[in-house]
C-alpha cells in the first residue's frame, strides 16, 4: 500500500510539473515499503510482524490466541452507525478479506512462533475479532494460527461469529459487545451462547 500511495505523490508532482514545464526524477519506492506483511506497517497493521514478540505462548487450552501476540483488533471503518452498509451486506467480508498471498507468509510465521507442529492445513489463520463483526482485516495483532483439530475449534468459533452477526445486524447486541467477547475471552462466549 505505501508503495501505492508513492507513487500517487509522484503521480501528482509529474502533473504539476508538466503544467510549470519543469523537470521530474521519479524514483522507485524506497526498500520495505511493498505489500509483503514483514514490512509494511501501516497503522491497521499495528507495526507488522516485526513488532511481535519472537515467540507467542498460547493459553493452556489452545483455544485462544496469545493476548500479547493477538490481542485482536476492529476496523476503524466499520462502526455501529454504518453496519448496515459494512458488516451487514452480504459479501462484504469476501470484499475485505486479505489475499492469501498477504496471509500466508504470516500464518507461517505465526505457525513457526507458536512452536506449532503439523501442516499448515491444520490450522485457520484467524481473525480474532472476525471480520463479520469487524474485526480489522490486516492487522498482524488480529491474526493467528487457530487449530481446526483441537476442541473446540475453528469450527466452533465459526458458529459464534455467525450468532453474533446475526445479532448485530437484527439490533439485539452493540457491536462494540461483540468485539469485545472476542477480545476478551471468545470460548467463554461461546459456552455461554452457543453451547457444544
Amino acid at each position: 500500500m505505501r508503495g501505492r500511495a508513492h507513487l500517487g505523490a509522484c503521480a501528482c508532482v509529474l502533473l504539476s510539473s508538466a503544467m510549470l514545464g519543469c523537470t521530474v526524477t521519479i524514483e522507485a519506492p524506497p526498500a520495505g515499503t511493498s505489500d509483503s506483511p514483514d514490512v509494511q506497517a501501516t497503522a491497521d497493521e499495528g507495526g507488522g510482524l516485526a513488532a511481535l514478540p519472537p515467540a507467542c505462548h498460547a493459553p493452556s487450552s489452545g483455544a485462544l490466541p496469545d493476548p500479547i501476540c493477538a490481542p485482536g483488533a476492529a476496523d476503524p471503518a466499520v462502526t455501529q452507525a454504518n453496519v448496515g452498509t459494512t458488516i451487514c451486506v452480504s459479501g462484504y467480508t469476501t470484499k475485505v478479506r486479505p489475499p492469501v498471498s498477504y496471509t500466508n507468509p504470516i500464518k507461517q510465521d505465526l505457525i513457526r512462533r507458536y512452536g506449532l507442529s503439523g501442516s499448515l492445513a491444520d490450522y485457520e489463520l484467524d481473525h480474532l475479532v472476525p471480520l463479520e463483526v469487524g474485526g480489522a482485516p490486516r492487522s498482524v495483532r488480529n491474526l493467528w494460527p487457530e487449530s481446526w483439530t483441537k476442541r473446540p475449534s475453528a469450527r466452533e468459533k465459526d458458529r459464534l461469529e455467525n450468532l453474533l452477526h446475526t445479532r448485530i445486524c437484527n439490533g439485539t447486541i452493540a457491536l462494540a459487545d461483540a468485539q469485545r467477547m472476542f477480545e476478551q475471552n471468545w470460548v467463554q462466549a461461546w459456552q455461554q451462547l452457543v453451547g457444544s
